[in-house]
């Protein structure tokens, strides 16, 4: 007998019919004998809905409303989803976050969790029930509903499975497992089995969008075992654990990539020390995250071009912070939107050489220029035009046998 957190995405609770398929799965994990809490996200295409509706009401709907507003929805899909258990003649009950209580701390739309009371819970297990949590939402210290951001319903069940010590935290979406790629896009890309923390961490920060990047960083932080499952197939799916259950023999595990990114560029920067602080600074304090960073000093080392990225959707708050800076000069200040990302990953990278020149002259052959590269041990980002991406991928997939 195992506890366990079983997560369902808001595709696997995606309608009424999707809901009581995922009781009857549920159904078979009693029948084991395990004990069960389950997290669940809102209906497919409800958040945005609810998100729609805001902005009819107001541009500027207020943000401690817009949480009330947007964790309604995997509210409703804990009762249906109880609902459906009790049907089943399983014992459950939703449990909101309020009343567990699930502790939050940070922004309104972008908190964090922080802590949450175990007793009832576990008070409810030991009876034979099973406890159902939305997902993506807790509350602050004053007693507001706040959401963790999209895809939140991941680090909920991350951070349920550590305060409760489960066995095992289980996580169901559409999909059978991670993939090399994005199955979609890429036909050939197969599912993994078994990946490292720190590449899915990776790959999940630069496009794949199985889990949330803070969810797999929290689990790898406190050596919560993760297994990526499909709600509609019987396969393995793919496991996540420590580095050192995983196979290095595969030099690249995954290429990823995103048509989400701007590139902004300033030249003539004065070079002296504490310039880069001045110019990314009231871009941190605006919550503008700052992808790569690329720094070229002149001759004379009295002036030196600066180009970063950033989210296409932060350009123009961007670029308007840093011509009001009045602490930096600029001789002349350039953006590109027509840009993405192309990025490989691979534990075995680090034990490996020649990676960086078999992905550039693979790009090369392909006629792909590069507009930007970033990299660390077990990751190479490059930044290229978004036309080229699809190319940039299939070939890089191929070049490094993940077909």
């Amino acid at each position: 007998m195992a506890k366990k957190v079983l997560k369902f995405g808001g595709t696997s609770v995606g309608s009424i019919d999707r809901i009581i398929r995922v009781s009857k799965l549920i159904q078979d994990e009693t029948k084991k004998g395990n004990k069960l809490v389950v997290i669940v996200s809102a209906m497919s295409g409800k958040t945005d809905e609810l998100l729609s509706l805001s902005k009819s009401i107001s541009k500027d709907f207020s943000d401690r409303e817009l949480d009330v507003l947007v964790t309604s929805g995997e509210q409703v899909t804990a009762s249906l989803l109880a609902g459906a258990l009790n049907k089943l003649g399983i014992k459950s009950r939703s449990l909101m976050s309020w009343q567990i209580p699930i502790l939050t701390e940070g922004k309104h739309n972008n908190s964090r969790i922080i802590n949450m009371s175990t007793d009832k819970i576990n008070e409810y297990l030991n009876n034979g029930e099973i406890v159902i949590i939305p997902g993506f939402q807790g509350i602050s210290k004053i007693g507001d509903l706040t959401s963790i951001g999209r895809g939140g319903s991941d680090a909920t069940a991350v951070a349920v499975a550590k305060l409760l010590n489960t066995d095992s935290c289980e996580i169901y979406t559409d999909v059978d497992g991670v993939y090399s790629s994005d199955p979609n896009k890429i036909p050939v890309a197969k599912k993994i089995d078994k990946i490292s923390y720190e590449e899915m961490l990776e790959l999940s920060s630069l496009g794949a969008k199985v889990m949330q990047s803070s969810a797999v960083q929290t689990a790898m932080m406190y050596s919560i075992p993760l297994h990526v499952k499909s709600t509609f197939t019987n396969r393995e799916g793919t496991k996540i654990f420590t580095e050192k259950n995983i196979d290095y023999s595969k030099v690249v595990t995954g290429v990823a990539y995103s048509k989400n990114d701007a590139k902004i560029t300033l030249l003539g920067v004065q070079d002296k020390p504490g310039i880069a602080a001045e110019i990314f600074e009231p871009l941190g304090n605006a919550r503008i995250n700052v992808d790569m960073v690329i720094q070229n000093v002149s001759s004379d080392s009295k002036t030196t071009d600066l180009t970063f990225t950033v989210k296409r959707e932060d350009l123009e708050e961007s670029l308007n912070i840093i011509k009001n800076n009045k602490k930096v000069h600029v001789k002349e200040l350039s953006h590109r939107t027509n840009l993405s990302k192309v990025s490989i990953v691979g534990a075995g990278m680090v034990t490996t050489p020649g990676v960086t020149y078999k992905m550039f002259r693979a790009l090369a052959d392909e006629k792909i220029n590069i507009l930007a590269i970033s990299t660390s041990e077990i990751k190479i980002s490059v930044i290229l035009e978004e036309k080229d991406t699809l190319k940039a991928v299939k070939k890089l997939h191929n070049i490094f046998e993940l077909d």
